[in-house]
């Protein structure tokens, strides 16, 4: 019986470590698609508070 229970909980582990792996893999997809548009946005909000704060 202690054996199944340490199976069920290898396998339970492996799970959680595959979806981790899988989320990994999409936020690095993400920030390759959208990396650059992201970098754009900020630069121009950037610019613009900084604009705005030295007036």
């Amino acid at each position: 019986m202690w054996k199944r229970l340490m199976q069920e909980d290898a396998q339970g582990m492996t799970e959680y470590i595959l979806i981790i792996a899988l989320i990994a893999v999409a936020c690095v997809v993400a920030l390759k698609l959208f990396g650059g548009s992201i970098n754009k946005l900020i630069t121009v909000s950037t610019r613009r508070i900084q604009d705005q704060v030295s007036d």
